[in-house]
């Protein structure tokens, strides 16, 4: 298992409460290891005032590879310290056997690549219809809005039926827009993370 660098990090054999683990999940290459090095530069630098998130003071979008394997990393808010455990994009096939060891999931979607959508739809599918995965609560990530694509945003929601999909999912579901690269949307990340209940 990789440990995430940063101020914020987790050794292996350490003991992780279900109440503070969160799934971050996606298809390869949506911008999952960006957000968290992101959010983890955030809360270590105090880029966030009482006017908000100051996303000039972000600065260059750091370089990232594909996570193959599992990434652990801390996340301390004000209120509470989250672990958010990152799966590989090519690990889908194994993802359910960390089902049981968390409490709510973030799964991120990459809004500027259409041909990944359906796969992406499948995937989102299979989570929420996971037995563990019930209660938890979810976040819906579509990531990459600061990029040109060749449909909007509100058509890749309606091909992925969201409102379908929250209709019938037993979880409460949150849907937000984001740009790690920007940084938009990053301050409402963290509000998530925040207010998810203690179960």
């Amino acid at each position: 298992i990789k440990i995430a660098d940063g101020c914020f990090t987790r050794f292996a054999t350490s003991k992780m409460s279900r109440n503070e683990m969160c799934l971050l999940l996606g298809a390869t290459g949506v911008g999952k290891t960006l957000l968290l090095k992101r959010l983890q530069n955030i809360l270590c630098v105090q880029l966030i005032d009482l006017n908000g998130l100051k996303p000039e003071k972000l600065g260059a979008s750091p370089s990232t590879l594909p996570t193959v394997g599992t990434n652990l990393t801390d996340l301390t808010l004000k209120k509470r310290k989250v672990t958010v455990r990152e799966l590989g994009g090519c690990m889908g096939p194994i993802w359910p056997s960390y089902f049981s060891d968390c409490s709510s999931v973030i799964f991120m979607v990459d809004s500027a690549n259409i041909a990944q959508v359906s796969s992406s739809c499948i995937q989102l599918l299979s989570v929420l219809s996971a037995e563990p995965l019930r209660s938890a609560s979810v976040l819906i990530l579509f990531n990459k809005t600061d990029m040109p694509c060749t449909m909007s945003l509100v058509e890749i929601k309606s091909l992925f039926r969201m409102d379908d999909i929250i209709a019938s999912a037993t979880q409460p579901i949150t849907t937000l827009e984001l740009s790690a690269r920007s940084g938009q949307g990053l301050q409402e990340v963290l509000s998530w993370l925040e207010s998810i209940p203690i179960k």
